[in-house]
């Protein structure tokens, strides 16, 4: 029997274990959307994770969501992600860049001035952002035109670019928690009626055209995916009738580009369409089960019964560096503290201690 403590081949990266961190927005890059010392000691503590997935990092600078979030598009920031990736791999871990553009979420003040916001179409999300300045109200986003579209597909290739020459081993797109790619898939912020929009084959258009587009760059082994379908959040409105179409008509393109992985995040009572997914994907298969808190040891059993081959761990590996051999000793386990998720010191982000 397989379990989460076996090795894993991933398309040729060699993993230690099936345990994977999954990408965690922290908001403590520096100057210039850099990232820091203290981000390489952040992730070299969780190098025994079989597979590190970071935090999103936004492709160009209109696709900032949140304060003091990083990039991988300047000779910077490169640089400062070269740090990161040394460590982890000093310590005998594996890590791949989340690239993640935010397209409406986020507010201008988070931008450069003259940039606004931009989305598949010009369809305000409820709710609010933080920003320097406090919370404020998401606001109308500008509606991409074809030309656009297909640089913010450029851009997204040159990060994958970007972080193979930083050091990575190779890149997951963001296509959940109604960021860009997630936007184009729903139709309630998607109205468009072009070749990019209207059909369930339009709406997956753009999230198969950046996967390809990364392909090309940098190779499909090195290419993953994060989807969550029917996930609400960021006001995203997918009616669960076309939910089984739009997404396995989309994982059947990424068989098609033979990519690394599918990661799929699960909220609600969707297991039979995960179970689909897993079914219909021919590489491999990561799940961060929906969970009523963080994730648990309950969900190693994923891996044993074949429902995924690697099991993602979010909050728990956030307050836990050494997460495995925790699992592996059944426990104790340190307790996330959720006041110091977002922004801040070391507190709450290096300081939580080992077994």
């Amino acid at each position: 029997m397989t379990t989460a403590f076996d090795p894993l081949d991933l398309s040729g990266t060699p993993l230690s274990n099936r345990i994977a961190m999954s990408p965690m927005t922290r908001s403590r890059a520096g100057t210039g959307a850099t990232v820091t010392d203290l981000t390489a000691e952040y992730y070299a503590q969780r190098a025994s994770a079989g597979l590190i997935i970071t935090e999103g990092i936004q492709p160009s600078v209109v696709g900032q969501g949140y304060p003091d979030t990083p990039g991988l598009h300047s000779e910077e920031q490169i640089a400062s992600w070269r740090k990161v990736t040394s460590a982890v791999h000093a310590a005998g871990g594996r890590i791949f860049a989340q690239i993640m553009h935010a397209g409406r979420i986020g507010h201008p003040s988070l931008l450069p001035e003259g940039l606004v916001n931009v989305a598949p179409s010009a369809v305000a999300a409820e709710g609010q952002v933080y920003t320097a300045e406090g919370p404020k109200d998401f606001v109308t986003p500008r509606e991409l035109t074809g030309e656009e579209i297909r640089a913010t597909i450029d851009d997204f290739a040159t990060a994958a670019r970007n972080a193979i020459d930083a050091g990575f081993d190779g890149v997951e797109l963001h296509g959940a928690n109604g960021y860009l790619i997630h936007q184009f898939l729903a139709p309630g912020s998607n109205r468009r009626t072009d070749e990019w929009g209207g059909t369930p084959e339009n709406r997956i258009r753009f999230a198969v055209e950046a996967v390809r587009a990364v392909a090309a760059e940098i190779g499909a082994a090195r290419t993953g995916l994060r989807l969550s379908p029917g996930n609400a959040v960021n006001s995203i409105s997918e009616p669960e009738a076309g939910l089984e179409e739009t997404y396995t008509s989309l994982v059947k393109e990424l068989n098609a580009l033979d990519v690394a992985y599918l990661h799929i995040m699960e909220v609600g009572e969707i297991r039979d369409l995960v179970t689909t997914l897993r079914g219909a994907f021919g590489g491999t298969f990561i799940l961060n089960p929906a969970t009523e808190g963080p994730t648990g040891p309950e969900a190693l059993a994923l891996v044993a019964d074949g429902t995924a081959d690697v099991v993602a761990y979010g909050a728990l590996f956030l307050a836990n560096p050494d997460l495995p051999a925790r699992l592996k000793a059944e426990g104790p386990y340190n307790t996330p503290e959720r006041a110091t998720y977002f922004g801040g010191t070391e507190k709450g982000y290096t300081d939580y201690p080992t077994l």
